[in-house]
């Protein structure tokens, strides 16, 4: 069996427009086992949302072009997809929290945050 096609392996969307960011968590996931795709905006996120089905999406919340609260709208209400999303900002205002959730975000984690705790999280959701 191929690498490629390991069942097992999620495939997970990194909408985030810090490079260096959206690099180490492709790292650190690609050393975890799953198949990370970047987006460095949230119109590059939800193309590859529609392209690639993913498992799970992590979404920054300050994006360039579309907002990853929108790219969250737009999956649940156009797309009609429960695809878990676990949202980040270094807006940890109550306010921005509250409508992540209200729009159906999973998880929130504030920036700065542990790559290491973002992965138990993930794990968490996946199993």
């Amino acid at each position: 069996m191929t690498k490629s096609s390991k069942p097992d392996k999620k495939k997970m969307i990194i909408a985030e427009d810090d490079t260096v960011l959206a690099l180490l968590l492709k790292f650190k996931l690609e050393n975890a086992g799953y198949i990370p795709l970047v987006a460095g905006n949230g119109k590059e996120a939800l193309e590859l949302i529609k392209k690639h089905q993913p498992d799970l999406v992590l979404c920054d919340i300050l994006m360039p072009l579309v907002d990853g609260l929108e790219v969250l709208t737009h999956v649940r209400n156009k797309m009609k997809l429960q695809t878990p999303f676990i949202m980040f900002s270094v807006e940890g205002q109550e306010e921005t929290v509250v409508k992540a959730f209200s729009l159906g975000a999973n998880d929130f984690v504030s920036k700065p945050f542990s790559p290491n705790e973002l992965l138990i999280r993930i794990n968490k959701m996946l199993q």
